[in-house]
């Protein structure tokens, strides 16, 4: 499938079928930790780059097919940022006159200061975006954005956003290990958490390969703190999240060369995805997959992950 991809289990989101409508990777940030590696070149421009009745059509029929099985969400998201998709609106409305389930926006939050992006986003049923950083200074260092991007700017739209939108507002805050997990750069965090106020916060840790070596997670203690810091709307990982399987695919190569290219896989993610059977097989689809060029294997925390063969990671 060209847009389509999944289900993928998500820590937050249960079994998620991804809706990806833009190239790789079109996107105006180039963080640190990007699990798809980094973003070259940085755009900001809103555009078509796929279209949309196409995108929401290759939808109906997944969906109508049978073959993603049962679903709790329905999640835009993938090869970059999606509110880059000046199409986006007009898909989440299309699809949401025959999703069976929820849909979910999964953006960096970037363009919330612009009416029309909070006009289309306020379509979904939730909006997960992420905040690292709470000085400008921080927010280039972890991002690295488009020029164009201002953080007190960006900023701007996001309580008037969390005023006006019926769905759920979840804020994902990555500490990256001697860069923002400091006692200075979490309270930086808290204070503009503070005038946001989401519904929920999610303090995690890099755990997909970062697009630098360099990117380590930050420890169980920083993560504790900055839970206690955010306050009882923060949850992490390892205290509210469970295991969610989804099914055996049909062709497991084709499935993996459509998820990786969006979300990076580990050997451990096998086990946790689909189970103790099959594993043998699913390891040589990934091992075709990297032999005939459409997959890389990157090596982040100890561990080998499959990404796209696209991705490029620093060394």
């Amino acid at each position: 499938m060209a847009y389509v991809y999944g289900p993928v289990p998500s820590r937050r989101l249960g079994r998620s079928l991804g809706i990806d409508p833009l190239p790789f990777k079109t996107c105006n940030q180039n963080c640190v930790y990007c699990q798809l590696g980094r973003t070259t070149p940085l755009t900001d421009r809103r555009s078509f780059p796929a279209s949309a009745t196409q995108v929401v059509e290759e939808v109906r029929l997944t969906l109508e097919s049978g073959k993603a099985g049962p679903l709790d969400w329905l999640t835009f998201v993938g090869s970059g940022e999606p509110t880059l998709h000046a199409g986006l609106g007009t898909m989440i409305r299309a699809v949401r006159r025959f999703a069976p389930v929820p849909i979910a926006v999964i953006t960096n939050g970037s363009l919330l200061w612009r009416p029309e992006v909070r006009e289309e986003l306020s379509c979904a049923d939730a909006v997960l975006t992420c905040l690292d950083a709470g000085t400008e200074r921080m927010y280039r260092r972890i991002h690295r954005p488009h020029p164009d991007l201002v953080f007190d700017q960006l900023l701007a739209g996001w309580p008037d956003f969390r005023r006006a939108f019926g769905g759920q507002f979840w804020i994902d805050v990555m500490l990256v290990k001697d860069v923002n997990d400091s006692d200075q750069a979490i309270e930086g965090i808290a204070r503009v958490l503070a005038r946001v106020m989401p519904d929920r916060i999610h303090a995690t840790v890099p755990t997909r390969p970062p697009a630098e070596p360099w990117v380590e997670p930050a420890s169980r203690e920083r993560l504790l703190y900055a839970r206690k810091l955010f306050g009882e709307i923060a949850r992490s990982p390892g205290s509210c999240f469970h295991a969610v399987q989804v099914p055996f695919p049909r062709d497991p190569a084709v499935y993996f060369s459509e998820v990786i290219v969006r979300h990076p896989l580990c050997a451990d993610d096998l086990s946790s995805w689909f189970g103790a059977p099959h594993q043998r097989e699913l390891r040589a689809a990934l091992s075709r997959l990297t032999e005939r060029g459409q997959a890389q294997v990157v090596r982040r925390f100890g561990r080998d992950f499959w990404a796209g063969p696209a991705a490029r990671y620093g060394e």
